[in-house]
């Protein structure tokens, strides 16, 4: 079982940036494919980004598209979300979650959230 624990998240102004990050324990994160998800207050969680498990592969929601990028360093089993060119509408709290490999089970593990608001 991994745990996952989220930092980075803050208030900035429209247009700033900020880059959370998502630390596992427990096991290797090479062993999962990472998301990040978001939920607005009053909304239900969304997808917001995806990479496999060697970072070969990364995938957007087309809201974020051009603006945040997911990398991961597996030898700090850390995953990173970059986020640029913030808009008040991606004030959320933003989680990640673990996706293990081979299983069928999708993201099986979730950390806890970290909040991002966005002024305008």
């Amino acid at each position: 079982q991994v745990r996952l624990v989220e930092s980075g998240g803050g208030l900035v102004q429209a247009g700033g940036s900020l880059r959370l990050s998502c630390a596992a324990s427990g096991r290797a994160l090479s062993n999962y494919h990472m998301g990040w998800f978001r939920q607005a207050p009053g909304k239900e969680r969304e997808f917001v980004a995806r990479i496999t498990w060697s970072g070969a592969g990364t995938y957007y929601a087309d809201s974020v598209k051009g603006r945040f990028s997911i990398s991961r360093d597996n030898a700090k089993n850390t995953v990173y979300l970059q986020m640029n060119s913030l808009k008040p509408e991606d004030t959320a709290v933003y989680y990640c979650a673990a996706d293990l490999v081979g299983s069928q089970m999708g993201y099986e593990y979730w950390g806890q959230g970290t909040q991002v608001i966005v002024s305008s």
